[in-house]
């Protein structure tokens, strides 16, 4: 069975990053979940997480943790989450094996 999420180093590095230099006290580690917006229906999320929600798997990988929103499990099972900076934006990225489609700006997707 593939694993829920994976994170590349650069994800991992931008994570513990972003916890050490948090404004909000008690951070433990970043959410990553799925909500219902754009024009292909879906768009990735990610927030700081101070506590485990009922139900959240917890993703431990190269020294921080990912809390995965439960009703957001189906979407991102054998998920990579990535990190990319270059001169025009910055960001997480998915590259998500259950993606169907893509909108043409890249913001949303359809399962």
């Amino acid at each position: 069975m593939a694993p829920l999420l994976t994170l590349t180093d650069r994800a991992a590095d931008r994570v513990k990053s972003l916890i050490s230099n948090s404004p909000e006290e008690g951070v433990l580690g970043l959410r990553v979940g799925v909500n219902t917006r754009g024009c292909s229906g879906l768009s990735y999320y990610v927030e700081y997480a101070r506590e485990q929600k009922k139900f959240e798997d917890i993703i431990e990988d190269k020294g921080v943790k990912i809390f995965v929103e439960p009703t957001s499990t189906m979407f991102l099972l054998g998920s990579e989450m990535d990190y990319v900076e270059d001169k025009l934006e910055s960001g997480f990225t998915f590259t998500n094996p259950n993606e169907k489609s893509r909108c043409g700006c890249g913001e949303s997707f359809s399962v």
